[in-house]
């Protein structure tokens, strides 16, 4: 069965008990998966920070400014190759049957491990042109190595997210991030230039694909298809949302590109420490969203009523933690950029007060992306990626030869506004979801900001982000604007501890 034919599910292969994702347990486990995982990336968070500052001190500000430069090339190729492969593959996970999933998961396999292949080799390719010393080519070439064990775990993990099971999912992740952490201690501590320290991915994402394959072995085929034909299929059926996916990984990662390109080592550095603090945060919504991503999925074949309330849900959830860390991260940015590179980065800290905005943006951007991929609007996504990539180019070819890092980060936060701007259009135009949250958590935000900074004229930014922190929370709760389900799933934990 193709993908472009999978709107209405094979039946069942034999009798099976309710599926979770058909009974109303369903919400709290999204919620309850998308707090470990939540949980568990703030783990990896805090092992990655641990190890960072050694990395940034260790390299120094230029070599780590290339280092940054060759992870975002990789991140760059996973945008372009993924091609929202991942996404698809849960969705039709979500609504298929078991045969027809076997055999789904084969062609996903094959294409995507071709589609890595040659997306490395074509940024090892555009290091070679654009004159990039051996250091940055050879480094490319073993990040690419990296790169094919992440997408394989992202891939052979779609069984284990489709059934809500996402504490080993969590258990994985954590397990790459200790690795990696300790790898960056023990190859700082012997003296290590770039190239190893590109190379850690690879160990450490052998053992987190490891730990999933163990899980996963009886439930879908880990023998790739080489079926040219079928990959054609599959392909051509997701199509617009490939190319809104590549859109979108070339205008968020093609930034600090351009940057060494028009502007000076330095500045890219100071762009390049700001940047690898929102690379990692952005992660977060995605995290949050995609626990209730196969909800969505399943909501959109059988029930339109059920679509709307998880949208509503789902989308007032994500808004309101999405203001709440471009609080945080705005008002702790000169102590995360003096725990991370120290004060020869200090002007590393109003760019990233000014990329905290655009996190905002992306805790929108991300939930609509995601109803709008259920309902299968795919050119509604892609159409909403296209503005924001131009945006991005032209505003950093202009703004960061004058402006250095801050015009750059200008340049990112006006497109990402674009992006949550043009998705939310669209997802309302096939969810019809209320937008009232928005004038809530601004009247929310607007007190907890003006404590902040006013604690943080006089104290530790750490102490006015408590501030901040404390009454917004505070609003929301007189505002009404924690989700039921959250409320209720807070209280029956508060009870089982009882």
């Amino acid at each position: 069965m193709s993908v472009a034919t999978a709107n209405a599910p094979e039946p069942p292969d034999s009798p099976h008990p309710p599926d979770l994702l058909d009974t109303p347990e369903a919400g709290g486990a999204a919620i309850r998966g998308g707090a470990v995982r939540l949980v568990g990336y703030g783990v990896a968070l805090i092992l990655g920070l641990a190890a960072t500052p050694l990395l940034v001190r260790h390299l120094g500000v230029v070599d780590f400014g290339r280092y940054t430069l060759v992870l975002s090339l990789m991140a760059l190729v996973q945008g372009v190759t993924e091609g929202g492969l991942s996404a698809i593959g849960l969705r039709e996970y979500s609504v298929l049957g078991e045969r027809a999933r076997r055999d789904l998961m084969r062609q996903l396999l094959g294409l995507r491990v071709l589609l890595t292949v040659l997306g490395v080799a074509g940024a090892v390719a555009f290091t070679l042109i654009a004159g990039y010393d051996s250091e940055i080519v050879v480094g490319t070439v073993v990040a690419g190595g990296g790169l094919l064990t992440l997408v394989l775990f992202s891939l052979v993990s779609i069984p284990l997210a489709a059934e809500l099971r996402l504490g080993w999912v969590t258990v994985a992740e954590v397990a790459r991030a200790a690795i990696m952490a300790a790898l960056i201690v023990v190859l700082a501590l012997a003296g290590a230039g770039l190239v190893p320290f590109l190379a850690l991915q690879i160990p450490a994402g052998v053992v987190s694909l490891a730990i999933v394959l163990v899980l996963v072995r009886r439930l879908i085929p880990l023998r790739p298809s080489l079926d040219l034909g079928r990959w054609w299929e599959l392909a051509r059926a997701t199509l617009p949302y490939a190319a809104a996916i590549a859109i979108s990984a070339i205008y968020f990662r093609i930034t600090i590109i351009l940057m060494s390109l028009v502007s000076s080592d330095q500045e890219t550095g100071y762009f390049a420490v700001s940047y690898r603090v929102i690379e990692v945060l952005v992660g977060v919504p995605t995290l949050l969203a995609g626990a209730a991503f196969p909800i969505l999925s399943r909501a959109a074949r059988d029930d339109p009523a059920r679509l709307r309330y998880s949208s509503q849900r789902t989308l007032d959830m994500m808004l309101m933690s999405g203001v709440w860390v471009a609080l945080v991260i705005a008002l702790t940015a000169p102590f995360v950029i003096q725990v991370l590179a120290g004060d020869d980065s200090e002007p590393s800290v109003g760019t990233l007060q000014i990329q905290a905005a655009a996190l905002a943006c992306t805790f929108v951007a991300v939930p609509c992306g995601y109803i709008l991929l259920a309902l299968r609007r795919h050119r509604a996504i892609l159409l909403g990626n296209l503005a924001p990539l131009t945006l991005g180019v032209v505003l950093t070819l202009v703004l960061a030869p004058e402006y250095g890092a801050q015009g750059a980060a200008v340049a990112t936060v006006i497109a990402e506004l674009g992006l949550a701007a043009a998705l939310l259009w669209f997802a309302r135009r096939g969810v019809p979801f209320s937008l009232k949250g928005f004038g809530a958590i601004a009247i929310a935000a607007a007190p907890a900001a003006g404590a902040g900074i006013l604690v943080l004229a006089v104290a530790h930014p750490l102490l006015a982000a408590t501030a901040a922190t404390l009454i917004y929370l505070l609003m929301l709760l007189a505002l009404r604007q924690f989700p039921p389900e959250l409320m209720i799933a807070v209280r029956s934990r508060t009870r089982r501890q009882r």
